[in-house]
This record gives structure tokens, sequence and C-alpha cells, in this order.
């Protein structure tokens, strides 16, 4: 059975941190390349950082490049995102996303507030 087991939201005020973690199974992880989503109510959900299990090559959106790190412990099967500097704007729920060539996986949301 694959699983993807987002954990680590929560509240935090303005300028606090946080650490995201994804825990995958049911799947060969070093395949694949692992996302982080995020959606606002009403809004699309949008891909925010990635990692590729392959090569470590990653992206990040411009607006938490500098702010976001994402991790990858291949022998643990989690990724990691370590978030900085949350903004309001960060407020969201988060989705891990695991792709692969031919298939794609989806976890639960964590939930991010950022508010004082």
């Amino acid at each position: 059975e694959v699983q993807l087991q987002a954990s680590g939201g929560g509240l935090v005020q303005p300028g606090g941190s946080l650490r995201l973690s994804c825990a995958a199974s049911g799947f060969t992880f070093n395949d694949y390349t692992i996302a982080w989503f995020r959606q606002d109510p009403g809004k699309e959900r949008e891909p925010i950082v990635c990692i590729s299990n392959k090569d470590g090559t990653t992206y990040y959106k411009a607006s938490v490049k500098g702010r976001f790190t994402i991790s990858s412990d291949n022998a643990k099967n989690t990724v990691s995102l370590q978030m900085y500097n949350l903004e309001p704007e960060d407020t969201a729920v988060y989705y891990c996303n695991a792709k692969g060539r031919l298939r794609e996986f989806w976890g639960q949301g964590t939930l991010v507030t950022v508010s004082s």
C-alpha cells in the first residue's frame, strides 16, 4: 500500500519557523521526485518546492526561495521542508506529492497557519 504521511503543520507567528515531514512507503522512493504543494481556500494547489531523489536537483518557487529548504533522506524514505521567516501569506494546507515516470501519489494535507 502506497502511503505519503505529511506532518509538522501548526500555528506559528510571523517570522517563526516550522519543519514539515513527508514519510513515504509502498513505492521505490529513490525513483521519484518529491514535491510540496500548498493550497489556500478558493485557490488552486500550487507547487512550491521539489527535490529529485535520483540526482538531488531542487526547485524553489520564487516566493519561498531563501526561506524554505527541502531535503531528502533516502535511507529513511522521508522528505523534510524546513521553513524559516514565515509570513502570513504562507498560510495554507501543505501537501506532499511523489511523481515517478508512470505514477503519482498524494499525501494528506497538513495545515500551516502564520498569524500573530
